[in-house]
């Protein structure tokens, strides 16, 4: 068999490469002929992709309650959510119902993330000419939690909808924002706050749009020496606080580049509206299911190792915690392998 000439150490890719290029049949995973693209095309164009959300749904829930207790890397209690989109780009000519330019197809991944967990709590799929802003339109906001966005979805009249749903938000600010400052907190300049004040807006959509007041936020960046304004309504937390969950939003950038690179998300099996939303519901209930079984099997292993660990041992009849365990067996042979021998 293939298997047996190949190391733990190759990846999935190869493997594929391999089997594809010798022609071997896909005996180790008990099917006796070729799967045809078309076979996988027509599945996912003729079955509902909301059979896909729904199940997709049910196992982000589940996972929620595995990780309701964690804290977030600035040890808040109170729950905190990114939100973002991916771009997603398509062919025009194969992809016609995906708008996104003249020349260009395209779909968006909006996102939100429960930043405890890595694991997104709200996904919704669009074509691409859709403003990331109006995605506000479709949440309902959790009272006490903490909302983290960046400028794309600086909408007052949107955030105020937030404010008045007892929740918070942190957003950054647009250079022309027109404020008029009410007070001044005194910094500490060494944790990188340069500024710290109450204001209130001052121009003529803006102030009626939020006619609240608002906690404007100045600090620097030390790693990348940038300058970074933040807006928010939360008055409680140290400024330092604010800009720490800002800086925790990566974790959903993380979370696209993961999706895309190790579950092959912009390979599609089928051109149909259908068969994309399909497909990406498919992965993100991958990407679930592979922290779920991280959180429940204690594991410590990274989601790609397990990932492509279960990748390699489908239909295999050992139990799964045996699985990591010989692998670990096998890392550590490798490195005693490694190692010199004086005597």
């Amino acid at each position: 068999m293939v298997f047996a000439q190949l190391t733990y150490r190759e990846s999935l890719r190869d493997i594929e490469v391999c089997l594809r290029t010798k022609g071997r049949k896909l005996y180790h995973l008990g099917i006796r002929g070729r799967i045809s693209r078309s076979t996988l095309a027509d599945a996912n164009d003729k079955r509902d992709w909301k059979i896909y959300q729904d199940f997709g749904m049910i196992l982000i829930e589940q996972a929620q309650a595995l990780y309701s207790n964690d804290l977030i890397s600035v040890r808040l209690k109170r729950a905190a959510y990114a939100l973002d989109s991916t771009t997603i780009d398509l062919c025009l000519s194969l992809f016609p119902w995906a708008n996104f330019r003249t020349t260009k197809a395209a779909i968006k991944l909006h996102t939100l993330m429960d930043l405890r967990c890595s694991i997104p709590s709200v996904v919704v799929i669009s074509r691409g000419n859709m403003h990331d802003v109006n995605i506000l339109d479709q949440l309902i906001f959790e009272p006490g939690a903490i909302y983290i966005m960046d400028r794309a979805y600086l909408d007052f009249t949107r955030l105020f909808r937030i404010n008045n749903a007892s929740a918070f938000f942190v957003t950054r600010a647009k250079r022309n924002t027109q404020f008029q400052r009410i007070k001044s907190h005194e910094v500490d300049r060494l944790t990188g706050v340069i500024a710290d004040q109450i204001i209130k807006l001052s121009g003529v959509k803006s102030s009626n749009n939020y006619p609240d007041k608002l906690r404007r936020i100045a600090y620097n960046d030390p790693i990348t020496n940038k300058r970074l304004v933040f807006l928010t309504n939360n008055f409680s937390l140290s400024a330092k606080t604010i800009a720490a969950l800002y800086k925790s939003r990566w974790q959903i950038e993380l979370f696209f580049k993961w999706i895309k690179q190790h579950l092959r998300i912009k390979t599609f099996f089928g051109t149909s509206e259908n068969s994309v939303r399909t497909q990406i519901w498919i992965a993100v209930s991958v990407y679930v299911l592979i922290a779920t079984v991280k959180k429940r099997l204690e594991l410590q292993h990274s989601l790609h190792t397990i990932l492509q660990i279960l990748s390699l041992s489908t239909f295999e009849k050992t139990p799964i915690l045996q699985l990591f365990r010989d692998v670990d067996d096998l890392k550590e042979e490798d490195n005693q392998s490694n190692q010199l021998e004086l005597f």
